[in-house]
């Protein structure tokens, strides 16, 4: 389904749920946050399913449009979810119309957009809403800047490209905060996070001749520094600073006997591969899954794999 026919689709409906992923970041949350408030604008009825897992950073922008206590909705919206396994904590359904930009995408909606040469999904539900009446609200652009600016590492990541810019351009144009919102989310922390990240930088661990860096963050790790969910954002960025590395691993213990696993890459290694022999995925140099292990056995389980992927593809660019 292109954009101007989601358009079309959602003009002639009402009464949306809309879903963000599991751990909600940035992308998801201010996505489904905008596309909501523009159904609203419109005079449709549209709710966010009321994700559990949001950190305190973001729940300012998307509690207003949590769905009420007994609201039933007649469709059903994912926007930035690759597979159902990433849906949010307590929501069992199926979707109608899934809006994404992850290749790894499984097809799981009866209707997606699916644009992967996108580096975040807010650029996609920019487009929807300009193809929409009314244009895009300061407000509705503060959300898309947040998608943006969170999946690109304030535009830094390689996945960066020509409409990674003209799309901040149009977002500034429209009103957005690019200057309070940076502040924000890229240079303001809590000390708990702070205090993690120094202990992540402390532990770093190098394998396959440095190719491979390694960050695990434990249950115990966090609980001695007073670290919750809400100091945890981005966490997964760090390893990948090292120097001299092609992957980066970064695992974090669940409470449930699990781990979950980010991996980063340069150009070399398509971690996204990587990442689907053990259940996951996402983009070619960031992707993710999780293992049914304490986080030293996943990442046993998982080195063979990364330095397989680093030999094979030894003087090779992807």
């Amino acid at each position: 389904m292109t954009v101007n026919e989601a358009a079309r689709w959602l003009s002639e409906r009402n009464d949306f749920l809309i879903l963000t992923h599991t751990r909600p970041d940035g992308d998801t949350l201010g996505s489904a946050g905008a596309l909501c408030s523009a159904l609203r604008r419109a005079g449709k009825r549209a709710f966010l399913y009321p994700n559990p897992e949001v950190t305190e950073k973001f729940v300012p922008f998307v509690k207003p449009f949590f769905a009420e206590k007994g609201y039933t909705p007649v469709h059903v919206l994912s926007v930035d979810t690759a597979s159902p396994n990433l849906f949010p904590v307590g929501f069992e359904g199926k979707v109608e119309l899934a809006v994404d930009h992850h290749p790894s995408n499984s097809g799981f909606a009866e209707n997606t957009v699916l644009d992967a040469g996108r580096a975040a999904c807010g650029e996609i539900i920019l487009e929807l809403l300009e193809a929409l009446p009314g244009g895009v609200t300061k407000a509705e652009a503060d959300l898309l800047y947040i998608a943006v600016s969170t999946d690109t590492g304030c535009f830094q990541y390689a996945n960066v490209n020509e409409s990674t810019f003209l799309a901040a351009a149009r977002l500034s144009k429209a009103g957005a905060d690019t200057a309070g919102l940076s502040r924000l989310f890229f240079r303001t922390f809590s000390r708990a996070h702070l205090a993690l990240e120094g202990a992540v930088y402390s532990g770093l661990r190098t394998f396959h001749n440095g190719e491979i860096v390694a960050a695990v963050v434990t249950l115990d790790m966090m609980r001695t520094l007073g670290v919750t969910e809400n100091d945890t954002d981005d966490i997964a960025s760090l390893a990948g600073k090292l120097e001299g590395h092609q992957v980066s691993v970064t695992i974090r213990e669940n409470d449930n006997g699990t781990s979950r696993v980010s991996l980063r890459s340069g150009s070399r290694v398509n971690v996204s591969e990587i990442a689907k022999k053990f259940g996951g995925g996402g983009h070619v140099m960031a992707s993710g899954c999780t293992v049914k292990a304490d986080p030293e056995a996943a990442l046993q389980l998982l080195l063979p794999t990364i330095e397989a992927a680093l030999d094979a593809s030894a003087g090779v660019e992807v």
